[in-house]
C-alpha cells in the first residue's frame, strides 16, 4: 500500500510502515500528516513505524508533538518508532526537547 499526499508518502510492507514527511511541518500541516499516518496505522497495525525526516526544512513544536503522539500510539500497539535521517533542523529540535532519549534515531535509511 502506497499513499502519497503532495510531498508526503506512506507505505506498508511486511508490518513495517514507512513515512516520508513533507518539507514543512507547522500547526496546519501537522494535522494533515497526523491524520494520514494514524489512518494507515489503524488500518495496517504495523510493528514498526519508520519516519523519514530527511526532507524536512522547517518544523515547529507541532512537529515534535506529531512525533511524540505517533510514538505513544506505536507503544500502545506494542510497536516501535524510528526517526530516520532527520534533517539538521529536525535533529536540533529533537535534541533540544530531549526526545532523543525516547525516540530511536537512525542516520542511514535501511
Amino acid at each position: 500500500m502506497i499513499k502519497t499526499d503532495q510531498e508526503m508518502a506512506v507505505s506498508v510492507v511486511d508490518g513495517v510502515m514507512r513515512v516520508r514527511l513533507p518539507r514543512e511541518i507547522d500547526h496546519h500541516s501537522a494535522v494533515r500528516v497526523r491524520r494520514l499516518i494514524d489512518e494507515a496505522i489503524c488500518a495496517h497495525r504495523p510493528h514498526l513505524l519508520r519516519i523519514d525526516a530527511s526532507g524536512v526544512e522547517f518544523m515547529d513544536s507541532s512537529g515534535l508533538g506529531l512525533l511524540m503522539g505517533r510514538l505513544a500510539l506505536m507503544k500502545k500497539l506494542k510497536g516501535a518508532l524510528i526517526l530516520c535521517r532527520p534533517s539538521p533542523s529536525v535533529l536540533r529540535m529533537v535534541r533540544l526537547a530531549g526526545m532523543e532519549r525516547m525516540i530511536k534515531i537512525e542516520q542511514d535509511q535501511t
